[in-house]
């Protein structure tokens, strides 16, 4: 299972880098782009969110994903329980 983080922005990080700490939206959970599409949807659910910040393996920020974005692959033919965020080409961030 994928954990989530918040990760700790130290304020000597490198300023071309962006990590979630800046995203647009700073209080949004954070899931890293390795997890499933199926475990992103339970995440945004947990959370009450109707979108979630998506990052790297290095925690760099690379996009949002919302519930609508999920749930049109969930619905797709391509559709797997092991697709996970990055194989998804519409949402590469």
């Amino acid at each position: 299972m994928t954990l989530i983080q918040m990760p700790f922005r130290s304020r000597n990080a490198d300023p071309g880098q962006r990590t979630a700490g800046d995203a647009p939206e700073a209080g949004v959970p954070q899931i890293c782009d390795d997890m499933t599409v199926e475990v992103a949807l339970s995440v945004m659910a947990s959370a009450r969110e109707g979108h979630l910040l998506v990052c790297d393996p290095s925690g760099v920020y690379t996009g949002r994903v919302t519930q609508a974005q999920l749930a049109a692959v969930r619905a797709g033919d391509a559709y797997t329980d092991r697709l996970r965020l990055r194989d998804v080409p519409a949402l590469a961030g």
